[in-house]
């Protein structure tokens, strides 16, 4: 997140980014629903990829703990907390996946996101299985003391009963959590381990940079998304299919959400010419069709926590959420599940839809956008870019060596050998160097997504299906090669 950018308030949020009254099946069943959309696409068209016992042994989770821990408060009171971790496939190891705090985190939400994780890694080819935690509290109502407490407690837990370690699960933030706690999980374990376990500090990703972290984690699952849906709209076919003409210069982006996620998009849609119209918050949203400058704006929310005064734009208060039905090119939900729903997808008004957030977008919204002709990149797809970074930390953490720091005075000699050699000299010669943890980061990531998002896209256009059917079968494909030539059990 930018700095001084705060996490929100999760239960908030879920009040105020959902429409009322969209009485449709939890977050797990919504991810159950998917997989069988693709699973019987697979099953149809291509028998010999999977069965039906093998989709069933994919689909559930293996592994759910949940445990209460007692925590003594400033004020000498005690009080329970309850929390879970889950890991849902050990088809590559070690599985891999966030730590939730919010005051409604239950074990459906931490198994479907434990899901969402394998499906995301295995769509993107990173080696990992899906893990997903999670605390029940609300982070705002403690303070710092007591959640170090919590989050080293919880350490315990997780490193007592086996689901912790570099080579076995190893968490990263999510919502209600960040740097500050990596580092106090990472500690904890190091404290534990670290005598017999010289990769001890890989057992977490997402850790402030001194504490072993990476340079461009913050950004990269907004940087991710900007990758992903750039490519897209660089492709004449998919301009063509979805009704929209290529690159993303001038397009209108509206962004739901303006955490670490969709402050990042922003900056990077802008930096391409994109004209962001559109910010909705849990409080309020601005919006101007000339598009909204992301420092300003920024700076303000920094400040303000709202957007009310702002003067650059159209404030709205209490309709925030009608900003998320005005016409745009691309509308990108970063917020929580859910938030486009049957209750409200009548109103969207874009032609591609990136799933920022974690499972966004019910079964029954993704059904009619399909009939609509409404392009939507599967949150499986776009919003990988945070995992795949946190593989680039956990190899760093796994080689106890920053990325480029044994090369880059090799690249930047050879470049200036090969540029001698072609009789370049002065100022440009000078300026020659040879690439940094983040720009390894950066082009990695690039490649990544643009790999995936191409190969999603191809399999789409094979086989008449949209792209999330395609992301999902895909991915389905590579886990069942993965049971077919490994086998199942022992």
């Amino acid at each position: 997140m930018f700095k001084g950018a705060k996490a929100l308030n999760p239960a908030v949020m879920a009040r105020c980014f959902t429409v009322p009254g969209a009485d449709e099946p939890n977050f797990i069943e919504q991810v159950g629903l998917f997989v069988k959309e693709a699973g019987d696409h697979l099953l149809e068209t291509q028998p010999n990829v999977i069965t039906k016992d093998l989709l069933e042994v994919i689909r559930a989770p293996k592994t759910v703990i949940k445990f209460n821990m007692p925590i003594r408060r400033d004020n000498g009171q005690l009080e329970i907390i309850e929390a879970y971790r889950a890991q849902h496939s050990y088809h590559r190891v070690p599985c891999k996946g966030g730590i939730r705090y919010a005051a409604d985190v239950d074990q459906q939400e931490v198994e479907a996101l434990a899901s969402l994780m394998t499906f995301k890694c295995a769509c993107n080819d990173i080696p990992f299985g899906g893990s997903k935690g999670g605390v029940k509290v609300n982070p705002k109502k403690y303070s710092v003391i007591e959640l170090e407490k919590i989050t080293r407690r919880y350490a315990l837990e997780l490193s007592k009963k086996g689901f912790l370690g570099a080579s076995i699960d190893v968490p990263a933030p999510d919502m209600g959590t960040g740097g500050r706690e990596m580092s106090w999980i990472k500690d904890t374990y190091s404290y534990i381990f670290g005598q017999n376990d010289v990769n001890a500090a890989a057992c977490i990703t997402g850790k402030p940079l001194h504490q072993g972290g990476i340079d461009g984690r913050p950004e990269a699952t907004g940087l991710g998304v900007f990758y992903g849906v750039r490519e897209l709209f660089s492709s004449a076919a998919f301009c063509q299919e979805y009704g929209t003409t290529v690159g993303l210069k001038g397009k209108s982006v509206i962004i739901q959400g303006y955490g670490n996620v969709g402050s990042w998009a922003h900056k990077f849609f802008e930096e391409e010419g994109a004209l962001v119209t559109g910010i909705i918050e849990y409080n309020s949203g601005v919006f101007n069709e000339a598009g909204l400058n992301q420092k300003d704006l920024l700076a303000y929310w920094n400040k303000n926590k709202t957007f009310t005064g702002y003067p650059n734009a159209t404030v709205f208060e209490g309709n925030h959420m009608d900003i998320m039905y005005k016409k745009c090119d691309v509308l990108i939900p970063a917020a929580i599940e859910k938030s486009i729903n049957k209750g409200n997808m009548e109103k969207i008004q874009t032609k591609v839809i990136a799933e920022a957030a974690n499972g966004p977008m019910t079964f029954s919204a993704h059904k009619y956008m399909a009939s609509k002709n409404v392009a939507v990149i599967p949150d499986l797809l776009i919003n990988a870019g945070g995992v795949i970074v946190s593989y680039f930390e956990w190899l760093k953490g796994l080689e106890h060596v920053r990325l480029g720091r044994l090369t880059k005075g090799w690249e930047r000699k050879s470049k200036k050998d090969l540029a001698n050699l072609l009789g370049i000299t002065g100022a440009k010669l000078d300026s020659i160097e040879g690439p940094s943890e983040k720009n390894i980061v950066y082009t990695a990531l690039e490649e990544i997504m643009c790999t995936s998002c191409k190969t999603v896209f191809k399999y789409s256009q094979e086989h008449k299906v949209n792209l999330r059917v395609a992301a999902y079968a895909q991915t389905l494909a590579k886990i069942a090669q993965t049971y077919k030539e490994a086998g199942i059990s022992m």
